[in-house]
């Protein structure tokens, strides 16, 4: 009854929402980042078994200046904080930041004064992928779940609503200092 029924065969209509969203989603260059041994999966990932080439990531890139996806993978210590910051920093919007492991999700087995207690700390993440260490197959589950939030990113006047409405929830959530957990 709509207007798809009156357009003839071949004919697609979508919005530039959905086709920047489609298009940026399948053209992801992860930056390296691997400080640990969930650097070691990470690489798995890239290699022939589990090839990550099949969801436009072909290589990671050496340089942030032409990566939009940091995959953090290990433990961060406290030396290494800035320098993550101003990689992160560098890299060219739109970007997306994953933590890969409990190392880099919560500081992980190591809760002292040398390593961060988790990434998130530093700069905004995306998506937390637990494990010790993962397995290529969760960084592929992990990957794909970042395509979703990409596919879904709105343009425009619309993302800055959506921004500014992320920023006031998380100034709204309760800080880490007094949240109430296993360790305190």
């Amino acid at each position: 009854m709509g207007l798809e029924e009156k357009l003839p065969a071949g004919v697609l209509l979508t919005t530039v929402e959905l086709a920047a969203g489609y298009a940026r989603k399948g053209s992801l260059w992860p930056a390296s980042f691997g400080l640990a041994c969930c650097a070691i999966e990470m690489m798995a990932t890239g290699a022939a078994r589990y090839d990550l080439a099949r969801f436009g990531m072909e290589v990671f890139r050496g340089s942030p200046r032409q990566a939009d996806l940091m995959i953090v993978a290990g433990r961060v210590s406290q030396k290494m904080a800035p320098v993550l910051r101003q990689i992160y920093d560098q890299m060219p919007g739109p970007k997306w930041v994953l933590a890969m492991g409990a190392c880099s999700s919560s500081g992980g087995m190591f809760n002292n004064y040398a390593i961060v207690q988790g990434v998130d700390h530093i700069v905004p993440v995306d998506v937390y992928l637990p494990g010790c260490p993962p397995r290529p197959e969760m960084l592929i589950d992990a990957i794909l779940e970042i395509h979703d939030k990409i596919q879904k990113t709105k343009l425009g006047v619309h993302r800055e609503r959506e921004i500014v409405a992320l920023e006031e929830q998380a100034l709204a959530a309760t800080p880490t200092i007094l949240q109430k957990g296993l360790m305190r």
